[in-house]
């Protein structure tokens, strides 16, 4: 059988959450979106961040934007256009609120991290540019809380655009971790107009690259990808064209990796 190591510190917590001597930490709910492009020369290209070295979790790895959902995702005053909380729920396999706050913090996270905002003053349009000081003003108060994203919205006249997200994959942070996460992956295409930043903060340098090039950096050892971005790539470099990608039917079921032993180590298995 094989697996990744868990070195050190990670392969004794491992072993004490195994042996029962420590309890696995709740995951947190928590979204995260892969924004698409048509690339210069076609084919399809992905945006990531590197988060910075400094981070508690994944530090230097390359994903894509997102994070945990904010109690206030949940609220009802968020202004909504696109499949409703109950169809999302439905599939995404969970609670209205869970799921309603998970397209609330994949849209607010990727504008957080990205600059890219998956709204529009009404259910056909999109803004067309988040460029500017009044928008980086807003986009900081989100960042520190300062700011909730339904008052965000109302002040801007916006809605949020959930037909802009399409719904991809489900992974579990291991039991074994000290930091876990319940994440929703999501795909949405860069909104005409807009343009992704670099606007620092937890990301230390961004990217477009093609899926394949991703992954082909990655198994150099150029650059780190955790396992479910390198699946999410790999899934992704299969498809032709933005087009395709959005067409593809997924159907979506949690992924936790497993830790086993294998004479006498422990290992990470990806199923």
């Amino acid at each position: 059988m094989t697996g990744l190591p868990l070195p050190g510190e990670l392969g004794e917590h491992a072993r004490r959450v195994l042996d029962g001597r420590a309890q696995p930490v709740p995951a947190r709910d928590a979204a995260t979106v892969v924004i698409l492009r048509a690339g210069p020369a076609g084919g399809t290209q992905a945006y990531l961040l590197r988060r910075s070295a400094t981070m508690a979790f994944a530090a230097g790895a390359y994903v894509f934007p997102g994070g945990s959902v904010d109690p206030r995702d949940a609220d009802q005053a968020v202004a909504w256009a696109g499949p409703s909380p109950a169809e999302w729920a439905e599939v995404l396999g969970a609670g209205e609120a869970v799921a309603r706050g998970l397209v609330c913090a994949a849209v607010r996270e990727t504008f957080e991290e990205s600059g890219v905002l998956l709204a529009g003053p009404d259910t056909g349009s999109v803004v067309a540019d988040t460029t500017g000081a009044d928008w980086e003003a807003d986009r900081v108060a989100l960042i520190d809380r300062s700011l909730a994203f339904a008052d965000f919205l109302a002040r801007r006249g916006l809605v949020l655009r959930s037909d802009l997200l399409k719904p991809w994959a489900h992974w579990i942070t291991p039991e074994i971790e000290t930091r876990r996460f319940d994440t929703r992956f999501f795909v949405a295409v860069l909104p005409e107009g807009q343009r992704t930043r670099d606007v620092g903060g937890e990301a230390d340098h961004v990217v477009w690259r093609r899926p394949a090039e991703a992954l082909e950096l990655a198994r150099e050892g150029s650059i780190f990808l955790m396992p479910p971005t390198y699946r999410t790539l790999a899934e992704l470099a299969g498809y032709d064209d933005v087009g395709a990608v959005l067409a593809a039917r997924r159907e979506i079921v949690a992924t936790m990796p497993a830790v086993v032993e294998v004479a006498g180590e422990l290992r990470l298995v990806i199923p």
